[in-house]
């Protein structure tokens, strides 16, 4: 599989909304116990839903959860539109308005993507 600029892209968008779930968690509560619990709980419970679930032809081997390309799609969206609040919540209105137009600017480069995701078409190797 060849990988493009868009999936280098897309690779740190992921590590973004990763980083802005954990902001989010370590700066909610004053309480040292939540702050930690949310602030490494709330980035891992989204790794490990985005690692899990994956389509039936994914490039990487063996998906733990096979679902349809549209719930991939879902998966995904529910995950940056949570880095995206994760951002406001936080404090900083003008980094979630620019991450989610980088978001949205992404997954518009990668309409190729998109459309074998919602007709479950594998992709190329």
């Amino acid at each position: 599989m060849r990988i493009g600029p868009n999936d280098v892209l897309r690779f740190f968008l992921e590590l973004a909304g990763l980083a802005a779930l954990a902001w989010w968690g370590f700066g909610t509560s004053e309480d040292g116990a939540l702050r930690w619990s949310l602030g490494l709980g709330a980035p891992l419970m989204a790794a490990a839903a985005w690692g899990a679930f994956r389509v039936p032809h994914d490039p990487k081997p063996d998906p733990p959860v096979e679902v349809p390309g549209g719930v991939r799609l879902a998966l995904e969206g529910v995950f940056f539109t949570a880095a995206t609040a994760a951002l406001y919540a936080g404090g900083a209105p003008v980094i979630a308005l620019a991450f989610a137009a980088v978001v949205l600017a992404h997954y518009a480069v990668a309409h190729d993507r998109v459309a074998r995701l919602l007709h479950n078409r594998p992709f190329e190797a």
